[in-house]
């Protein structure tokens, strides 16, 4: 069995220190859970249980769009942040509980319905907050239903709350997910912008045409090629006929005939009614009606492929308009040509010089040869405003192409922005109707009240009154108060040797031992003699005493203590000190020599060596204890009861702790010569200024009697290093140790049932 003086290594946290914990604070724990159930009763009767409407949403899937368009016009694909699925019901949450969702049912259903029982008013904002505050969205474990709940005073307004809060969800979960908003918003700003660009665009297209006098740049170069290789073509012809007709012409002329004038007559008589018309001017009214029919055919073919402001239109309408001018000079002339069917023939050319009549008519061939000669400067100038005009459209063809690619590029992309657009367009207009993706499996319910989670509420609140008690005793019992209060204590924290537990007489928390003599023990406690005993004996320490089993016990561990040491030598001396003056140092001493003079053989001393008033003067006659010095000289005058002897040190309280060591020194070996078995000193408390200290080096064992619930932990530590500094022996007894918890629930130390 390990001896007093070995210190053992103490459990944890164990059940005795809950029961501790509860029964020396039972007190507060009473109140604090009074007060909870207080609070719980005032709650219930100031805050009544509230309506509550519920619906249930199941989540399959979330859809969210995979193609997005880029600022490039390209589409882009977007996926979502989680393929598992694990943040998804994390986000309908966040859009069930947001702000703006709260501020569109507030707007749908009106304030003041919302705040007609919590305040009144018509503030949006506040009412918005009450939805939300009041909005519960719980998504169980593993689950995919979202249950939605709200609660309120007013009976009629929570179903309609909840109904409107599952459609606005519905749209928000569209916009969110499906981004029609922010794309049709997008889509709307390109659409315009390529609009305008491309009527800007097809301005300036307009424009170069119209400079260019052309309707199409790649019409216009065919109908330029047809119309030059054509007008070339014909010059070739009309300068063949006229070099045929030249040669024919001249050598008519070296042969002609001298002109008959019968055939003049003749057909003088044949049309005696019409004035004659020269055959040069015949010649030249026919080659003004090719030219007039020329010109019309020609603006025709153009007007096709060119406006009436193209340059080129416009310079055959010159032409043409001079031929027709020219045409109508020689109807004015000659009134005949407007008549139909007497336009009189063209005499033949030298081809039917070989005719009967044998002779041409040179005139005419002449006037033939004029036109020809007229015909091929037209068409010269024609050629020439024709190449023109070409190469004009040379020129401006790298810009009209470089604005036609620019239109087909934005006539492209505006045709893209458009149809989706209208996509988008179309799907916001569908709006929730379309959201297969989320089921309403329950519709929001009747207004009912929730007294299972009313009454849960109830119970909390009156079981925070307990659990503030329980966490108000935890925190004194381990960080507030850093007394010593428990036998415990010294193998947790302090590390010194127990030798004995001595409890409390009566008390809050203390044992109640009920003897005839406690009055009387209680005087002796405060220190004052009981008036009622005449003599010297130890009045206190009979053996019906409470603390006289205490006191045995503490005598056997002491002689257990020292035969485990192996100290056989006398006398043996023991010092009694504490760490303030009512912790029982006094009566430990008194008591302890009692018990020790009863062991038998030897004697045992009792030397007071506190100021004023010691130990022999509270236990005993104060007259008859004498002096240290005066017990060695004439040893009967300190006994007070056989083999037990009182002293007391010397009375000069300010010269005691200069001369007591030295003249110590000197009566230890007188001390040592005598037959005392056991020598008990009562020492002053523990202090740097103190004697004990100074002494504690001559003793074979210190014991520090240590009041429970009012010496601190540290101060202990530090008396017993300065004790242990002496290469003193150090033990502890713990005096007025409190026992809250009763012995049939658990008992903390031995020996003290």
């Amino acid at each position: 069995m390990a001896s007093p003086h070995t210190p053992i290594e103490a459990p944890g946290f164990t059940p005795g220190d809950v029961y501790y914990i509860l029964f020396r604070h039972k007190w507060k724990i009473v109140i604090c859970t009074i007060a909870g159930l207080l609070a719980a009763g005032v709650y219930y009767r100031f805050f009544p249980p509230n309506f509550q409407s519920e619906a249930k949403l199941f989540i399959r899937y979330v859809v969210t769009d995979t193609k997005m368009v880029a600022q490039d016009g390209t589409d882009s694909t977007a996926k979502t942040p989680d393929m598992r699925g694990e943040t998804i019901m994390d986000s309908e949450v966040e859009i069930l509980t947001s702000l703006d969702l709260a501020r569109n049912v507030v707007e749908t259903i009106g304030a003041e319905k919302i705040l007609a029982k919590s305040g009144g008013g018509k503030d949006v904002a506040k009412a918005a907050e009450l939805i939300r505050k009041n909005l519960y969205v719980d998504v169980p474990s593993m689950s995919s239903v979202i249950r939605v709940y709200f609660v309120n005073p007013d009976a009629d307004i929570v179903q309609p709350v909840v109904r409107e809060l599952i459609y606005q969800y519905l749209k928000m979960h569209v916009e969110a997910h499906r981004a029609t908003g922010l794309i049709g918003d997008f889509l709307n700003q390109e659409t315009d912008q390529l609009r305008l660009l491309l009527n800007e665009t097809q301005e300036e297209l307009h424009k170069a045409l119209d400079k260019a006098g052309v309707i199409s740049l790649a019409d216009a170069k065919q109908v330029y090629i047809r119309q030059i290789a054509q007008t070339r073509d014909e010059i070739r012809a009309a300068q063949a006929e006229y070099a045929e007709r030249s040669t024919i012409l001249a050598e008519l002329s070296k042969n002609a005939p001298v002109p008959a004038e019968t055939p003049t007559k003749a057909v003088a008589e044949q049309t005696p009614a019409q004035p004659e018309i020269p055959a040069e001017v015949l010649s030249r009214y026919r080659t003004a009606l090719e030219r007039v029919d020329s010109l019309r055919r020609q603006v025709q073919g153009l007007l096709v492929q060119y406006t009436e402001e193209s340059s080129l239109v416009k310079d055959f309408r010159v032409q043409l308009d001079a031929a027709e001018a020219q045409k109508r000079k020689l109807e004015r002339a000659y009134p005949q040509f407007l008549r139909p069917g007497v336009l009189p023939a063209v005499p033949t050319s030298s081809a039917t010089a070989g005719s009967a009549a044998g002779t041409l008519d040179l005139k005419a061939e002449s006037a033939r040869l004029d036109g020809l000669q007229a015909k091929i400067k037209v068409l010269t100038q024609q050629l020439v405003a024709v190449q023109a005009s070409a190469d004009r459209l040379a020129g401006m063809e790298g810009t009209i192409l470089e604005l036609e690619r620019r239109r087909d590029v934005e006539m492209e992309n505006y045709r893209y922005y458009a149809s989706r657009l209208e996509q988008a367009r179309t799907s916001e207009a569908l709006g929730t109707a379309k959201v297969s993706n989320i089921s309403q499996i329950e519709s929001p319910s009747a207004p009912f009240i929730d007294w299972t989670k009313f009454k849960k509420k109830l119970l909390m609140i009156g079981a925070s009154g307990l659990g503030i008690g329980i966490v108000w005793a935890v925190l004194i019992e381990m960080y507030l108060d850093r007394t010593v209060r428990r036998p415990v204590d010294f193998e947790r924290t302090l590390r010194i040797p127990l030798f004995l537990s001595i409890p409390a007489l009566g008390g809050k928390g203390r044992r109640r031992i009920p003897l005839p003599g406690l009055g009387k023990i209680k005087a002796l406690r405060r220190g004052a003699a009981p008036v009622e005993n005449k003599t010297t004996e130890l009045v206190s320490w009979d053996s019906a005493h409470p603390l006289h089993p205490f006191h045995e016990t503490l005598r056997d561990r002491l002689i257990g203590y020292f035969e485990s040491r192996n100290l056989i030598h006398k006398p043996k001396l023991i010092a009694i000190t504490g760490l303030g003056r009512s912790a029982g140092v006094t009566t430990t001493a008194a008591g302890l020599a009692s018990c020790l003079s009863e062991t038998g053989d030897g004697n045992v001393l009792l030397v007071d060596l506190t100021p004023g008033h010691g130990s022999a003067r509270q236990f005993y006659r104060g007259t008859s204890v004498c002096g240290f010095d005066d017990m060695l000289m004439v040893r009967d005058k300190a006994q007070v009861q056989e083999k037990l002897f009182v002293v007391a040190g010397p009375s000069e309280g300010d010269t005691l702790s200069r001369i007591l060591p030295q003249r110590f020194n000197k009566l230890v070996p007188q001390l040592k010569a005598s037959n005392f078995d056991y020598i008990i000193f009562d020492m002053p408390p523990v202090s740097q200024i103190s004697i004990t200290p100074r002494l504690a080096g001559f003793m074979d064992l210190v014991l520090m009697v240590i009041e429970s619930e009012k010496t601190d932990r540290h101060l202990v530590q530090k008396a017993a290093a300065l004790l242990a500094s002496t290469n003193a022996h150090v033990g502890a007894v713990l005096n007025k140790a409190r026992t809250y918890v009763p012995q049939r629930l658990f008992q903390e130390t031995l020996g003290n049932s």
